[in-house]
């Protein structure tokens, strides 16, 4: 029934070797675009505090801090072994690691920031009650305004094989909540773990049901993210591949009505 990435050590430590290139190359640029950051820092109508819900090691937080310079990060998670990596390998003064329990964010007030991020979180829950319950406390905290963007890999693409992973067998049909093999391939050896299908209309209904208005679910290719001027990470089989042609993370972006 999955790993349990709360305790288990060795689990943060092997998942902090993983080169995440196809997640740098087509999902985290359409992430930040999507939460409105402005990569000159002069946009003073872009959010200047970005809460990263499950932020693990810290690699996107910093990513985001880093090419965002007025931003300041929140990183959450429910793993000290992940947040001592965060705060050992990926510090930033404008970046603050914080653990916590689930989904209680009790230590920010409501209406507080001003846009937040999950990055393959959802599909490391496999109860959906408790996805609910972590976007209805990411809607509590956000300002009205501010949106929310989640990032998972697409439930469509299932069994294909990515530059740096593999979700799932080959020709295999999941059901809603159903583990999935995954293997991670950019690291030394392969990881293997498990997560949990949700279907795309779950990240539609859950934001929703939140409250989030103008909800917005995606799938983007390579393509996508070289229309934004995204930086170019270079990927094994260059224009030819797959994530040229198919889309290997799902994008669901909602607003918290103002």
């Amino acid at each position: 029934m999955g790993q349990n990435w709360s305790s288990d050590a060795e689990l943060a430590t092997d998942f902090n070797a993983y080169d995440d290139l196809t997640e740098q190359a087509v999902g985290f640029p359409l992430v930040f675009r999507a939460l409105g950051l402005d990569p000159s820092g002069l946009d003073p109508s872009g959010p200047g505090h970005l809460l990263d819900y499950g932020c693990g090691p810290g690699r996107v937080s910093l990513l985001a801090a880093r090419a965002h310079p007025a931003l300041r990060v929140t990183g959450v998670d429910i793993s000290p072994h992940m947040l001592g990596i965060a705060a050992e390998r990926r510090t930033h003064e404008r970046v603050h690691y914080r653990r916590i329990e689930s989904a209680d964010l009790s230590f920010l007030p409501d209406d507080s920031v001003d846009a937040a991020m999950s990055c393959f979180v959802f599909i490391n829950i496999g109860d959906l009650e408790t996805v609910r319950e972590v976007t209805a406390e990411v809607y509590r905290v956000l300002r009205p305004g501010a949106r929310y963007a989640v990032l998972d890999s697409n439930p469509e693409t299932v069994g294909i094989r990515f530059a740096t992973f593999r979700t799932g067998e080959p020709g295999r049909r999941y059901a809603p909540g159903e583990t999935r093999r995954v293997q991670l391939f950019g690291s030394a050896d392969t990881l293997e773990i498990e997560d949990y299908h949700w279907p795309l209309d779950v990240y539609r209904e859950v934001l929703t049901g939140a409250g989030f208005a103008g909800v917005d679910v995606r799938t983007p290719v390579l393509a996508d993210a070289l229309a934004l001027g995204a930086p170019v990470v270079p990927l094994p089989g260059g224009d030819a591949a797959p994530e040229a042609t198919h889309a290997p993370m799902v994008l669901a972006v909602g607003t918290k009505p103002a």
